[in-house]
Parts: C-alpha cells; structure tokens; sequence
C-alpha cells in the first residue's frame, strides 16, 4: 500500500518540491536559541501537495491525518469512513454505502474483520456532470464536500455518527443509481420519501417538498426537483422496520452547519468532561434535531444518554446507537501518572539493579543511536535515557543524573541547532506542517506518525525541562518544542500554519497516523501507546510551562484514548469484536476494518508488543483491568506457536524479543511474577533499558499495582495498592511553588516545587 501510494502521489509530490526549491531554499529561521527552516536542505524529501481543496481551504494548514484526507491528495481518492456509512468521489458523483461484516482468513492463519467500502449507490446531478471533488468545509467531525463545475456545485456534508449524506445542488434532478434493483419499503404517501431494500441493506432518499421519485429503470430512481428546490438526502437505515425509517425521516431535514468539540478538566475531581454539539438549519419544516450516532466510547456507563438512545446499526466499532439532540456529553476520570517514581528499597536486587544501571549509564552514547538517524529513533533514544536518568536519580546517583542530563541537552542541540546538515526541522508553510530530517516512515512525502516521533521528543525535552528550566525556556530551546506541539495539537481552527488537532480524532476518541489516508480501508493506526506516550508529553510541557490549556488538552486526548484503547485495540467490555474474530486484541485499526499484524512483521511478539510500547509511568492505564493483562499475555505461546508452525523463524532476531516490555506489563497485574521471570541478560526493546526495567518491575513489587479508585486535585499523582491493603500515594510537583495534594480517600501530601513526594517511608 506504501508503495502505491508514492506513485499516486508522485505528480503532486513533485510539484510540491519545485515550488519549494524555487522559493524558500532552506532560509534559516532562528526562534530563541534553537533554529528551523522554512525549506529542506539539498534533495531531501518534499511533504505532498494537498491541491484538492476549495479555494478558502487552500488557505488553510491542510487536513492531514484525518478520516477523510484521502479527498484533499488524491484525484481519485479511496472510500471515506464516516461510520456507520462511508462514501467515496467519483468522476460520476457520490457513492454512498453501509458498510457490512465480512470475515476474510489470513495467510497468518486468523481472520480479519472488514467493513468495506461496497456496493454502493451513485448519486448524481443530471442538469451539470459533477466537477472534481474538493474539500469544502472541515469542522470538528464533519465534512462539506464540492463537486463544483463551473457556477454548478453539488455540495455534499458527511458527519462521524451520521446515517445522511446530506446534498445541495445548484439546479436540476437529482439521480440515484442502485448496484441491482431494489425492493420499495415505503408506501409511497410521502412523495419526497423512497426507501429502498437494496441486497443486504436499507436506504432511503429524502427530497424537497414538491420533489417526486421517478423509476427510469430496474436500477435508477430520479428525484424530479421542484423549481428553486436544492436539497435532498441519502441515509442508510439501520434496519428494514417501519419505526426506524420514520425515525430517520423526521430528522433527515435537520442538515448539519457546523460540528464542535469541546472539552473541560476539573482537577478537584479529576474528571475530563467532553461535550460534542452539532449547529443544524431545518430545510423542511421545523425539525431542526439532528440524529447523531455515538459509538461505544460515547454511550457505555454514560448515565446522560441512558434511556434516550434510538436503534443501532453494527459498525466496525461495533453497536452505534442513534440520539436524537443537538449535542451530548461523555465524562471520564483522568487516571493520572508522575513523571517518575521514587527510589526502590533493598532486595535481593539490589545489586543487579546497580550493576545494570553502571553499564547502562556507561554506554548512554550508544543507547541514544542503535537503529536510525531521523526523529523517530533519535526521539525513542533520547526518551530512552530520560527514563535512565529517572532511575539514577531516584537511586540517589546523582553524578549520573548530572552526565545523563548534559548528554541529553546536547543531543537535543545538536538537532535544534540547525548547524547539522543531516538533523534539522523544516515549517513547511505550504502545507503547514512541521517537518523532521533526515525522514523515517514516510514522515514527510506521506506525512506519516508525526505524534509518535514528535511525542518522544516533547516528552524527553519536557522532562529535561524539570530539571532545568531556564534551559527549557521558550526564549533558548523551548520555543521550538513549542511548533512540535502546535504540528501534532494544534487548537486553531482554520489557521493557516498548522491545522487543529492534526492526529486527533475527536469524534472517534483515537488518533490516526497515515497522513495521506490512502488505501481501500481509510485510515489507520498501529501504536496506540505511542499516542498516549505523546498526549503525556504535552500534559508535562504545558505543566512545565504554566500552560494550563495545553495541559488540560493534553489530559483530554490522553484520558479520551485511553478510553478508545479499551474499547477499540482491547474490547475489555466486549462490545466491539465479533465471535469470530479469536484474538483478544487488535494491533491494526483501520477505518474499515481491523487486522493482527503490524507494517513491518508478523511476528507475534512484535504484533502484541507494538499497543504496550514504551512503557513508562504514564502507562499506568495499562493496569486497570488487571485481568485482561492475563488474558492478553495468555495468548503469546500459542500465537508464537502457529507461526513457527507456517515455517517462519527468529532468524537473527531473539527468540524473547521484547521480553523486557512483556514483563513490565505483567508487572502491573503480578509483580511478584513478573520479576521471576525477569532475565537479566535478556533482549532489550530499542526505547527500553535494563534497568528502567528492573527498577519498575521492582518499584511494583514495593508499593503495589495502580488503584484507579483513588483520585486526585493535582496533575501529577499516582497511588498504588499492596495485597494487603496498604496504599502508596505519589505526587509531584512542576510549579514553583509548594502544593498540597489531596487524595480522595482522605489523604494528603506537601509536595515543594520540583519535588516528587511519597507517602511511604524513603527507601534506603
């Protein structure tokens, strides 16, 4: 598919890079002490160009990342997955689906779960043919799409959770093409109602007052349009009933204006609130009540919409119910973490621990490079040596602490620096992005997982911050960090330098990682635990910072995936995986489907490991279902098994790669076991080190696993239950100023600015 992709964009690639060579040539832009360009250096690669788009969008950072991104690359773009419909541009018009189950057995010897794009109808205009589609309009959660041609235009408004397409033509009919003949489910007394049983599915097609549907044949209907009419509606009926059509009937006039997402924390609670609200116009009557569809992660245990929710249709995310109102609001506890824990006691560790540590620290230069030169392995090592120095820090080390801390600046100068002819960031103001050099995983022709690089180095640099906050300031190298933020989350609507929430989601409570969207199944993510690594790195840097809305959008996308993570990589309440699909989770969610697999192996291991990765103290929300983490970790011999049984090996690979990351995990459920199992001279995962390893398996061990039924008023907080009972509570400090921190079962901690303070003994 990467592949394919290149050739596709490749035209639009090139004409991006000549624009470019043409005008910025690599001008140097200095910001504090740190400094970017505004064009790559030499032949680097250039991002795409993103023509398709109307002229005012043209003036906007460009939609990457999105659901529907495909539309704005591509001239003849793959499906768009709105759920529970997907549509897909064609030169004849707007198809329009409901996407059905299909199972489809692996080569992996499993099955994947596909939901595609097919069979679709065809609407179209008669009196003009459709011009090439553009984006027209990109609001929180929906979409305007054009077909103009000319004066004449077929504006069409798809939505996350909507069953409509909702239409606006400049003149004329309106054509409908079906895939085989349909069979009429209406009675006909509505003339602006046809509604249509078309193999599996259900539809129904709404026109204005005064419209009638003609039959021109077994498989084309045509809405005759009254004069001065302009709209009409397809929607995809959730099933055959009569209830459910007059359901869907009464509200296919209220058409969508603007959708918005909002958000809230409320530290004393520890609650983020998320309220999604939707603007509506009537084009008949007075029903101006939009229908939206929640997904799971909307609807579960969500006490505001109990009783209210109307039929469901069956989705790739599985059960969307329908509600009918203007907006709704979820709620969901912000399960904190701290940047790091304290010192472990003795043990019969104790000396490994040390031994570890002395040999990590000697070889810190080499742990910062072990496989790439561009942003996403240079961010993983320097992360990887943050978490160090937090052990050898907590140990008391404070030599080490000091080296590791000096050699983590200086690898993060020489990049922000812009004095190395291989390691610099580009803004690119075409298409309003920030770019990394030298490029990893099509970051930059296809815009790819620009929230897993750049979260590492937000996260690595904010920590660095905590210990030296002069250093960190936006006058010397934060203002850099700062445009890493504002390219992964940036809250400007319609701004022309970044767009808002480019890897965010917010409908569907995940990120995406394809930038350019391509591909018959939308758009995808592997790593979830990478995008949460990323969300906590803007919850420290706005910390850091005193930035209080970056740190409580931080906590909103951090606590809203967490919460699609359990739900959509997990199903931990059952409600999305089908009985036959047998793996307790997914490691690739698409728009269209769901597969178990990564981009680059098939090996197991690496296919389970790639939604726990890096496991650090943000990662806590991995434990909150202990038993899951059994479950999951249940399944590694036999998947191991089957695939050697296909004549695979490891080859040149360990046969316990990612060991390191599988014990940590287990450490969260069982510490006890986890440290059995534990093999000093085992593999070592590229982001990790032996001895962040032991000491979180050790720190588990000592103060219990999370308990998720204790809050906090703070940002930064943890506490922790022993078998016996006993509590552990963590917090700390990022002001300047000394806090106290209030637990909710009655605890309370000083914590001095710069602190990290427990309530349990100091270990010694």
């Amino acid at each position: 598919m990467i592949w394919s992709s290149l050739r596709r964009l490749a035209p639009w690639v090139g004409a991006a890079a000549l624009a470019l060579g043409l005008s910025a040539q690599a001008q140097p832009v200095k910001l504090g002490a740190a400094t970017y360009f505004l064009a790559p250096k030499g032949s680097e690669a250039r991002p795409p160009a993103a023509p398709f788009r109307t002229e005012a969008l043209l003036k906007t950072a460009a939609q990457t990342n999105q659901w529907y991104s495909t539309l704005i690359f591509n001239e003849t773009p793959d499906p768009i997955y709105a759920i529970p419909v997907s549509v897909r541009t064609v030169k004849a018009g707007l198809e329009f689906s409901l996407p059905v189950k299909t199972i489809v057995p692996s080569e992996r010897l499993d099955v994947e779960v596909h939901y595609p794009h097919a069979d679709p109808l065809l609407i179209a205009p008669v009196a003009f043919e459709p011009g090439q589609a553009k984006l027209a309009k990109a609001n929180d959660w929906s979409i305007d799409i054009s077909f103009a041609r000319g004066a004449d235009d077929m504006r069409v408004t798809v939505a996350h959770g909507s069953p409509y397409a909702q239409l606006r033509l400049t003149r004329g009919d309106l054509r409908v093409t079906l895939p085989a003949a349909g069979e009429r489910l209406d009675d006909g007394r509505d003339p602006r109602v046809l509604a249509l049983k078309v193999g599996p599915r259900a539809y129904a097609l709404f026109g204005p007052s005064g419209a009638r549907w003609e039959r021109t044949s077994d498989t084309v209907w045509v809405a005759r349009m009254p004069a001065g009419a302009s709209h009409a509606a397809v929607a995809a009926l959730p099933d055959a009933t009569p209830a459910s059509l007059k359901l869907l009937t009464e509200h296919a006039w209220a058409f969508l204006e603007e959708t918005r997402v909002d958000w809230r924390y409320d530290p004393a609670a520890s609650r983020v609130e998320t309220r999604f609200s939707a603007k509506t116009k009537a084009m008949e009557g007075s029903q101006a009540t939009p229908l939206l569809g929640l997904y799971p992660h909307h609807w579960f245990r969500n006490a505001s919409v109990a009783g209210r929710l109307g039929p469901a249709y069956d989705t790739i995310r599985g059960k969307l119910h329908l509600l009918a109102a203007p907006e709704f609001t979820t709620t969901a506890t912000y399960a904190s973490f701290v940047p790091r824990w304290p010192a472990v006691g003795p043990s019969k560790f104790s000396d490994t621990l040390a031994d570890v540590m002395k040999k990590d620290v000697r070889d810190a230069r080499r742990l910062l490079l072990v496989e790439g030169e561009g942003p996403y392995w240079q961010g993983k090592g320097l992360q990887r040596l943050v978490k160090l120095m937090d052990v050898a820090e907590a140990q008391g080390d404070m030599a080490a602490r000091d080296a590791l801390l000096e050699r983590l600046k200086e690898r993060v100068e020489e990049w922000f620096s812009g004095e190395s002819r291989k390691t610099y960031f580009v803004h690119d103001k075409t298409l309003g992005t920030l770019l990394g050099y030298p490029e990893e995983y099509f970051s930059v022709v296809q815009m790819n997982d620009h929230h897993f690089h750049y979260g590492y180095w937000i996260r690595a640099i904010a920590e660095i911050g905590l210990r030296d906050p002069a250093w960190a300031a936006k006058d010397r190298w934060g203002g850099l960090v700062d445009l890493l933020v504002r390219d992964i989350a940036g809250t400007e609507r319609g701004g022309s330098d970044f767009p808002f929430l480019r890897n965010f989601d917010p409908y569907e409570g995940h990120s995406w990682a394809s930038g350019i969207g391509l591909g018959p199944w939308g758009n995808n993510q592997e790593s979830s635990s990478e995008a949460i690594n990323a969300w906590a790195g803007l919850i420290l840097w706005g910390e850091l910072h005193g930035d209080t809305a970056l740190r409580d959008l931080g906590i909103w996308m951090y606590t809203t995936e967490t919460e699609a993570i359990q739900h959509y990589w997990f199903d931990i309440h059952g409600l999305v995986f089908p009985p036959e699909y047998k793996h307790v989770e997914t490691s690739m969610l698409f728009s269209g489907k769901y597969a178990h697999n990564t981009w680059w192996t098939d090996e197991p291991r690496q296919i389970k490991g790639i939604n726990l990765l890096p496991v650090t103290t943000a990662s806590a929300y991995l434990g909150r279902y202990p038993e899951y983490i059994a479950k999951n970790l249940g399944t590694l011999e036999s998947d191991v098994a089957t695939w050697l049984g296909r004549g695979k090996n490891y080859g040149r690979l360990p046969k316990d790669i990612w060991g390191d990351i599988f014990g940590k995990y287990l450490a969260l459920a069982d510490p006890a076991k986890a440290l059995a199992g534990w093999e000093r001279w085992g593999a070592v995962e590229l982001g990790e080190t032996r001895t962040h390893t032991l000491h979180w398996m050790l720190s588990l061990q000592q103060m219990g696993t999370p308990d998720f039924s204790v809050t906090a008023d703070s940002t930064f907080y943890a506490v922790f239950r022993n078998p016996d009972g006993t509590r552990t509570h963590l917090a700390y400090n990022a002001s300047r100023a000394p806090i106290t921190v209030r637990f909710s079962d009655g605890k309370s901690l000083s914590v001095p600015p710069g602190e990290l303070v427990s309530s349990a003994p100091a270990a010694r």
